[in-house]
């Protein structure tokens, strides 16, 4: 049996909004750390909930270690598109590379 798509709009209804936000957080969370053990890469995630709590998964290191690398590699801007890129990287087709968004 398939899932339908469901639409991507603001959930109206707080309570099912925060339902939502808890499960798919986890699951983003979990699949990080999946994507982390599998693939043997270094993963930072950070989630703000609406009520400003905060929730990190650092796999492969620190957070600290992680925003580090990350400094380095965008030269020490914020969002910089002057990222320097892997060997890995670079093999991957232009319109497959994900950017973060700020």
């Amino acid at each position: 049996m398939a899932r339908g798509k469901i639409q991507l709009k603001r959930i109206e209804n707080p309570v099912h909004r925060q339902v939502t936000f808890c499960k798919r957080r986890t699951g983003l969370l979990k699949k990080a750390k999946e994507l982390s053990v599998l693939c043997d890469a270094e993963i930072g995630v950070v989630i703000f909930s609406p009520q400003g709590k905060l929730f990190e998964l650092a796999a492969k290191g620190t957070m600290d270690g992680i925003i580090d690398k990350y400094m380095k590699c965008t030269g020490g801007g914020r969002g910089s598109s002057s990222a320097i890129f892997t060997a890995q990287e670079q093999l991957q087709p232009p319109n497959l590379v994900c950017l973060s968004s700020p």
